[in-house]
């Protein structure tokens, strides 16, 4: 198990510790203390490489984790070496004797675990053999470099993680980076002030992160005077919005949509486009903050509840399903989780969207999340983006709140900009020209706003919306009781 912020010694790892025939675990470190303790047990964890920053969490779960037999320390500084230790990680480096040859196993051989930080329950473990993880990288390759210009990855570029690196192998991209001889920079802790810095300074060209981290830099004022004109930027976790796509292109960004979840290791489909071949911004747009279309090897379709699939009209919706070789073959000690993700012969995201005459997927919502109101169903993540777009508006979450007469109605919370002024009627105004305009349905119009200071996240900077229902809906909070 590894316990680290992004750094040369978790890229070793990625490579070292499946190379001598172990499994390396992968520690949210953003996870509360004993759901860190759960993982730990739960996986099997033997060996913990910890950075000293991560010392208090595990000594106040050390005495929950009876498989553990060694630690080793990991620290840029050198300092003393804590009770308890074996060794430190660069120490140990220099005194070991080098391997001449890596152990010959199955190419199915587990090679990589970690936990998925789900809003509900205790974390699921998932896991990955060494032929998926090859498979995978192959595909991102054959996808991200094989692009004329637009969303293209080449020998050329510089590589810098801005996705945690325990979060789904940071979408696969560092084993991707290193099998095509990349330079690559990892930056530690996630500071937008240093972040923007080694954009500058190592003049980074390919990134990818969650909307909120992307928001995070853009905000900050020292993004004004970096230079961004030549930075690509992959969107995934979520949605990618169109007011922050718009934001980004300002800037210079190649900014486009991918995804993927922790079960498909993660990398499913890229928002590519011939941007030459467009020429109306809107549509350029669009494209951009859409899923995007299958990299090779994947099999996704749109389905409905028979497992049948629907139009690919870009509007017909259903759950997304999909194959392909590198998806978890189920979660980790858990058979009846794991037939349920595997039903019918496909993984099931627990994601609604629709596929366009094109090929290019837009994700609309989590089955969860979507508002049921009217009869219809009220995309939350649509109704966001129209939120978005108003220029007072900083952050904007849509959830579904009980409603005796309709169900479920909309309740946007909204996040003002820093001096900005934006009202209730306002925000309703804006949806109901947007609906007069065909755009959505007049019943995802809201019949209130509310606006507060924050808007609660995960551990890995995704909307919670399980969190948000619990603290501002009245209905939710009785049903839990």
């Amino acid at each position: 198990a590894v316990m680290d912020w992004d750094s040369n010694r978790y890229l070793e790892s990625y490579f070292a510790v499946p190379m001598i025939g172990a499994v390396l675990m992968t520690v949210n470190i953003r996870l509360a203390p004993e759901q860190i303790a759960y993982a730990l047990n739960h996986s099997g964890a033997q060996v913990i490489l910890v950075n000293r920053d991560f010392l208090p969490v595990l000594d106040s779960i050390g005495g929950q984790l009876p498989e553990v037999r060694a630690r080793v320390l990991m620290e840029d500084l050198a300092g003393p070496l804590p009770a308890g230790f074996a060794t430190e990680y660069e120490a140990g480096l220099r005194a070991a004797t080098p391997l001449a040859r890596f152990p010959d196993f199955d190419e199915n051989s587990r090679a990589t675990m970690f936990y998925t930080t789900g809003t509900t329950g205790l974390p699921k473990g998932v896991f990955f053999s060494h032929r998926q993880l090859v498979l995978h990288s192959l595909a991102a390759m054959a996808a991200l470099g094989s692009a004329p210009s637009q969303g293209r990855l080449h020998r050329g570029d510089v590589y810098m993680p801005i996705t945690p690196m325990f979060h789904v192998h940071a979408w696969g991209l560092p084993y991707l980076a290193t099998l095509m001889g990349i330079k690559q920079v990892y930056p530690g802790r996630y500071l937008p002030d240093r972040l923007l810095a080694l954009i500058a300074r190592e003049k980074v060209t390919f990134s990818h992160c969650v909307p909120t981290i992307l928001h995070m830099l853009l905000e900050h004022p020292a993004s004004a005077d970096t230079d961004l004109s030549h930075w690509k930027v992959i969107i995934g976790g979520a949605a990618l919005p169109r007011a922050l796509a718009q934001r980004a292109l300002a800037c210079g960004i190649d900014i486009f949509g991918g995804y993927g979840m922790s079960e498909t290791c993660p990398l499913l489909t890229i928002a590519q486009i011939d941007v030459d071949a467009l020429d109306d911004p809107e549509q350029v747009l669009s494209l951009r903050t859409k899923a995007g279309i299958p990299v090779p090897l994947v099999d996704l379709r749109i389905v409905d509840a028979a497992m049948a699939d629907v139009a690919h009209d870009g509007l017909a919706t259903g759950e997304v399903v999909v194959r392909t070789p590198w998806l978890t073959q189920g979660y980790l000690h858990d058979p009846d989780a794991s037939a349920a993700l595997w039903a019918g012969g496909y993984l099931h995201t627990g994601d609604i969207g629709n596929i366009d005459a094109d090929g290019y997927l837009r994700v609309t919502d989590r089955i969860k999340d979507v508002i049921k109101t009217g009869g219809e169903w009220i995309s939350s993540l649509a109704l966001e983006d129209i939120i978005a777009l108003h220029p007072a508006v900083n952050e904007v979450a849509v959830i579904g709140i009980a409603d005796t007469k309709w169900g479920e109605r909309p309740l946007p919370l909204v996040v003002r900009q820093p001096g900005s002024e934006v009202t209730e009627a306002e925000i309703i105004a804006l949806v109901a020209a947007r609906s007069r305009s065909g755009d959505i349905s007049r019943y995802a119009i809201p019949d209130c706003v509310r606006f507060v200071e924050a808007i609660e996240r995960t551990s890995v900077g995704k909307i919670n919306k399980k969190k948000l229902r619990s603290l501002h809906d009245p209905g939710a909070a009785l049903g839990a009781g």
